[in-house]
């Protein structure tokens, strides 16, 4: 991958070339960035540019046979841990390499791919994966041989928030003083997730969402869209280029969360002393249960930025507003009056909170009915 197929962020590029070219590579790095901005491609492309000698520009004028490795994601010092769980290929102890063949495959599709897409695409999306001791194990084992190639070895690691805490004291003092050559990238949505001891000794580089005329120009290239059907795209996609590209194919998990959530809103506004409403809301909290906790994690993150495009439209930000329901008769700028100053501090805080006690594996209908009921409590309330 190489920085020229890397969409935007061309100051980030330049400061990461330049760092190379004068011989300055911090031997820690983390890539903070929210999905859909490229952060895994431009690591990758990084990493191509820092071992196969490619400082005679930016589209891989070095090596040829190393940028022919690259292009298989087959290159022998360049090394990659990510999220995993058990499975019917590894039953036990799952570290990355037992995936490494999905992983070429998911990075050949979908390079701008999140953790939902991963999880899918491993048919473990009714588990939450992480990097966990053994695979910190696996980091030191092929860390502390020479490199293939004589020159760096890169480990880079995606999704670094997935370190549990016996992986990430493991590895810091490999972080803190790497072998020679050394280079480690680590990528991460939510800096905060990741503990401060691994988080101090990296080199922090922050990336923002991608442009809208980033993402136009990439749609009609990649897809040879019409200029007005990429920019309604750009703008729903609000600079994440996966779930621009989800939009395109429709099959974005967005549409069948919309209507989930849509059912949901309209059962807790009938609620309010109707018990055959309640019954709604209990059969919703039991289907929605049956699904993985993944899919509930991600349904409740966009529960909250759905509810926050209601606050924005409300207060008259509409410059800020993408989102677009296709759900028949549910209008935004009509349900935008019910969010307001004094609930949506509640419903964020709710959403939050049920998504913690989701991932430490609480009972789903439980805390789902739970929220519900909250819920319609929360939309009743008057604005002050």
């Amino acid at each position: 991958m190489l920085f020229e197929d890397i969409l935007g962020q061309e100051h980030i590029k330049k400061h990461l070339t330049q760092s190379v070219d004068n011989g300055r590579v911090p031997h820690a790095q983390l890539f903070v960035g929210p999905e859909g901005c490229g952060t895994l491609p431009m690591a990758i492309a990084y990493a191509q540019y820092l071992l196969c000698d490619n400082t005679n520009g930016e589209n891989g004028s070095g090596n040829d046979a190393c940028n022919l490795k690259f292009k298989n994601v087959s290159h022998p010092d360049l090394h990659f841990a990510f999220p995993v769980t058990t499975s019917s290929k590894a039953k036990s102890h799952p570290v990355s390499k037992h995936y490494i063949e999905e992983w070429r495959q998911l990075l050949k599709e979908q390079p701008y791919g999140n953790l939902f897409d991963w999880y899918k695409l491993l048919g473990v999306d009714n588990k939450q994966g992480q990097i966990g001791v053994d695979e910190a194990q696996d980091i030191v084992k092929s860390l502390v041989l020479k490199s293939y190639e004589g020159g760096y070895k890169v480990m880079l690691i995606w999704m670094a928030e997935k370190m549990n805490i016996a992986c990430a004291n493991k590895l810091l003092k490999l972080i803190e003083e790497p072998p020679n050559k050394t280079i480690f990238i680590l990528i991460a949505e939510d800096e905060e997730q990741i503990i401060n001891t691994i988080r101090s000794r990296c080199q922090v580089l922050h990336f923002p969402p991608l442009a809208e005329e980033v993402i136009i120009k990439a749609l009609i290239k990649n897809y040879s869209l019409e200029t007005s059907v990429a920019t309604k795209i750009a703008h729903q996609s609000n600079g994440n280029y996966n779930k621009a590209c989800d939009l395109v194919y429709q099959d974005s998990e967005d549409l069948q969360f919309e209507k989930w959530f849509v059912f949901w809103i309209r059962a807790a506004f009938k609620a309010k002393g109707n018990k055959a409403a309640i019954h709604d809301l209990i059969s919703w909290s039991e289907d929605i249960a049956k699904t993985g906790r993944e899919t509930q994690k991600q349904f409740l993150h966009f529960c909250l930025d759905f509810f926050r495009q209601a606050l924005l439209l409300n207060y008259n930000t509409t410059s800020l507003v993408y989102l677009e329901p296709k759900i028949e008769k549910f209008k935004l700028e009509n349900f935008a009056p019910f969010i307001h100053n004094n609930n949506i501090l509640d419903i964020s805080n709710e959403l939050q909170e049920a998504i913690y006690h989701i991932e430490r594996n609480g009972n789903s209908k439980i805390i789902l009915t739970d929220l519900s009921i909250k819920l319609t409590r929360l939309l009743h309330k008057k604005a002050e």
